[in-house]
């Protein structure tokens, strides 16, 4: 201590000491004590020093803590007014870019909430989660929206990959014997990058049982080991598997006079227990049902993905309007409720963007102008302005 004292020419009190060996002990998992705390110790005074001009003297533990956040890369323990401002407004922000799915994010940001209050269980992850539901209804757009707005790493697995039994060691790493053993597992290694992340586990039912059993130690203890002894943390970690089990069933109509809507969710889960185990199912914080898309709802995805060409256009210099009419048209036609919104994404692009593909290259949209888009005997009309 009074080494790094003279050195920066600071004071650090028995509290600052106390939290670098604490904090670093609980999140910095690849060195050893007491080298890490005091590397934690030597970098907050040097990060003062630099940045503080030898105005404040004394090293407080919130120092420490920033330091150790920006070291294990997770989020700082204490919310500051700016982190506060962020979590308060998450659920309105993911609101305003998915449609339709309140319920799912409702769970998914209480759970984000819970956990920076310091209410969550401190050896698992923030949350674990099955969406299940109809394709094309925004499953893995919650999991990509959510990183966005949280600013962290999104982390995708297609559990197509994933079928065959030897495919799940590529995970963790292959074991002693076989190729590939002195290269570390695609997971765990993904993870010790990126310990604060949204992961996605894609369309897990198509995944070998083997993962499974993985699973249920991550959702635990929130700690994965992998063949080289090296362990991965996932207590900052919210993980996401989606499933279209399920899907099928919901979408038969149900015969009778009870609740349409009650029918279609006890299918939904039934189809859930067959294919999941009670341990399994057991461990998750929450199964999420996603609903199918209305035509209201249709609506407002088209000014989504309206907004996402505009902004593409916008880098040509090119400015696009289109009607009411239009909007209504294109979410008449691009609704299925068996494909979601896939469909409409689909008319957007040849119904729209490969219209305005050659006038961007050869015509009169060349050097940037204006594009108005209107409706005419059923049909998309375009007004091009240079």
């Amino acid at each position: 201590k009074p080494y790094y004292e003279a050195h920066h020419g600071l004071t650090y009190t028995a509290e600052t000491i106390e939290a670098a060996a604490y904090l670093s002990d609980k999140y910095i998992n690849d060195r050893l004590l007491p080298d890490k705390a005091i590397d934690v110790i030597d970098e907050t005074g040097a990060y003062l020093r630099l940045k503080g001009k030898g105005k404040r003297k004394i090293v407080s533990p919130k120092d420490i803590e920033k330091i150790v956040a920006k070291i294990a890369k997770v989020p700082v323990t204490s919310v500051t007014s700016t982190d506060k401002a962020n979590l308060s407004s998450l659920p309105k922000r993911m609101f305003n870019v998915i449609f339709g799915q309140n319920d799912a994010i409702e769970t998914l940001t209480t759970s984000i909430k819970r956990s920076r209050a310091g209410l969550a269980a401190p050896d698992r992850p923030i949350g674990s989660f099955l969406f299940m539901g109809p394709t094309g209804v925004g499953k893995t757009e919650v999991a990509k929206q959510l990183a966005h707005h949280m600013g962290i790493e999104f982390l995708r697995f297609d559990m197509s990959e994933y079928m065959e039994k030897h495919a799940v060691s590529r995970l963790i790493g292959a074991p002693p014997g076989y190729v590939g053993f002195d290269q570390g597992g695609i997971l765990t290694d993904s993870i010790r990058k990126h310990p604060h992340c949204v992961l996605l586990l894609d369309e897990i039912e198509k995944a070998h049982m083997d993962l499974y059993n993985i699973l249920l130690q991550v959702m635990d203890y929130a700690t994965l080991t992998d063949n080289t002894g090296k362990s991965a943390d996932f207590r900052n970690v919210i993980i996401i598997m989606t499933s279209n089990a399920g899907a099928r069933e919901m979408s038969v109509n149900s015969i009778g006079f009870g609740s349409q809507s009650a029918n279609i969710d006890s299918k939904g889960m039934k189809a859930v227990e067959k294919t999941f185990s009670p341990e399994f199912r057991n461990r998750l914080d929450g199964i999420v049902q996603f609903n199918h898309l209305s035509p209201k709802i249709m609506e407002l995805i088209v000014d989504k993905n309206m907004s996402e060409l505009k902004t593409m256009l916008k880098a040509k210099k090119i400015k696009l309007s289109y009607s009411a009419k239009v909007r209504s048209f294109l979410a008449k036609e691009g609704y299925d409720p068996k494909f979601g919104a896939r469909p409409l994404a689909r008319i957007i692009q040849t119904r729209i963007k490969d219209k305005l593909t050659d006038e961007i290259l050869f015509g009169k949209l060349e050097k940037g102008g204006k594009i108005s888009i209107g409706l005419r005997n059923n049909a998309l009309n375009f007004i091009f302005k240079s």
